[in-house]
């Protein structure tokens, strides 16, 4: 059944609930419940906290255990492959197809970045070469850690992403907090979605739910590059995670509320500063940009909010094109994004494990971390600038630090830096997102600087 055809005016932006029917209810409320509930409710495993969706691709992996890193380093070899092929012969079945040309026609620096990533995979799945590429501190780390969960992850996202997107819960959310995040964030009300998806569930959930919004033409450049880079943190299980290893379980709940507090601060000021606040407010190149619709002033943003989003939920009768459309986003990450992951993650991670790079850089904070009166500061030094390489870095260099304090503030500053190379940072610049490395970095560093002092200010009242 579809929507009347005169159901919203938009000229005189009037509206009427009145001709919708329940069947036109649910088709909003049951698929936007199903998407809530996999990719927004924590739930409780012997593993600890998580979200369904999580949980699934966990689930996946562990029967499959002994199959996804070969598979996956195979799905890299497949996809350098016929990027070569497509770089240098420009056969007619991937240049006249739309899809395959954006999946294999990629620049020549992309080429490479997939051909490390799927010598790096093979090597640390066959054991061969360089034993720091292929060790379980390194490329073995990535290869049986990291990517499994990303693919699983990925083939769970890509078909029940559409539950979020496509069936009117951004229209909902964006009504009902449009005069909240856009002048206290300087986003769109309906990337309030992508923002808690993020921050209740995991922050690869978040960039694949901003990129494909971005690519919808939902998003400018400068919008999708802060919800990105802002809003993107970890799960909650992982920061469990990094408060165990750091021996703080008796502080997890000023631990996380810390970690909310000095994140809103930076998700405040990011935006408002370079290299975010320099990012043009234009669209994808390939979409049209959908421009934020105002709220007409004799309607109520409830009402309207659920107008847009049953009116968006009844153009989704075609089950096939989604399931389709599912599929090719499926193929995307896995050929697109996964081999970048492995390549520039395991660049950072061999960087941070063999050379002395990131203690040399990490020197300058010493002077720093001793005027904010944080003990053992030459020990703290090198793990703030280490985290840009893998966020769990920090924590094991950390560990062995006697003061709680120390630990506690090196716990809180690696979840809010929130941009690794090793999952973030390679997922960001695998994507069709506008950032490049420069930003990363510069991003990486701004929020050092904003989340450092606000996490020792609450540190020294703590302890």
């Amino acid at each position: 059944m579809s929507l009347p055809a005169n159901e919203i005016a938009s000229k005189n932006k009037t509206i009427s609930l009145k001709s919708y029917s329940v069947v036109h209810y649910l088709k909003f409320i049951i698929p936007s419940l199903i998407g809530i509930y996999l990719f927004m409710v924590p739930m409780k495993t012997e593993e600890g906290v998580t979200i369904p969706v999580a949980f699934l691709a966990n689930a996946i992996n562990g029967l499959l255990v002994d199959y996804v890193p070969p598979v996956a380093a195979w799905l890299m070899i497949l996809s350098v492959s016929v990027s070569i092929i497509a770089k240098m012969f420009k056969p007619d079945f991937i240049m006249k197809n739309s899809f395959l040309h954006t999946v294999f026609h990629v620049s020549n620096t992309w080429v490479i970045i997939r051909l490390l990533g799927a010598i790096f995979a093979f090597m640390a799945v066959y054991q061969i070469g360089p034993e720091w590429i292929r060790s379980e501190s390194t490329g073995g780390m990535l290869v049986y850690d990291l990517i499994p969960i990303l693919i699983t992850t990925f083939l769970l996202a890509g078909f029940f992403l559409p539950l979020l997107l496509d069936f009117g819960l951004l229209e909902l959310f964006g009504a009902l907090l449009a005069k909240v995040m856009r002048p206290v964030f300087k986003i769109p009300g309906r990337s309030s979605l992508d923002c808690l998806a993020s921050w209740v569930g995991d922050g690869t959930i978040g960039v694949l739910l901003t990129s494909k919004q971005y690519e919808g033409g939902f998003y400018t450049k400068r919008e999708a590059a802060v919800i990105a880079t802002t809003f993107s943190v970890v799960s909650i299980t992982f920061t469990i995670v990094v408060n165990q290893y750091l021996h703080l379980e008796d502080y997890f709940l000023e631990y996380y509320a810390t970690i909310v507090v000095a994140g809103l601060a930076a998700a405040i000021i990011m935006p408002r500063i370079p290299p975010l606040s320099r990012k043009p407010d234009t669209g994808y190149e390939h979409t049209e940009l959908k421009v934020e619709e105002g709220i007409p002033a004799n309607v109520t943003p409830l009402k309207w909010g659920i107008s847009e989003a049953v009116l968006q939920a009844n153009k989704n009768n075609n089950v096939s094109s989604i399931v389709k459309e599912g599929f090719r986003n499926v193929i995307e990450m896995w050929l697109g994004v996964i081999p970048v992951v492995m390549a520039i993650g395991t660049v950072g991670v061999v960087i941070a494990e063999y050379t002395p790079v990131f203690k040399y850089l990490g020197m300058p904070f010493i002077p720093i971390l001793s005027a904010l009166q944080v003990p053992e500061a030459a020990a703290a030094s090198q793990t703030m600038i280490i985290g840009f390489a893998d966020m769990f870095l920090p924590a094991i260099i950390g560990s062995g630090i006697e003061s709680e304090m120390t630990r506690f503030v090196i716990g809180c500053v690696s979840v809010t830096q929130l941009v690794y190379l090793s999952e973030m940072g390679g997922l960001l610049l695998g994507s069709k997102l506008p950032v490049n490395l420069k930003d990363l970095i510069l991003i990486f560093l701004l929020r050092t600087a904003i989340t450092l002092p606000i996490v020792v200010l609450i540190a020294h009242w703590i302890f």
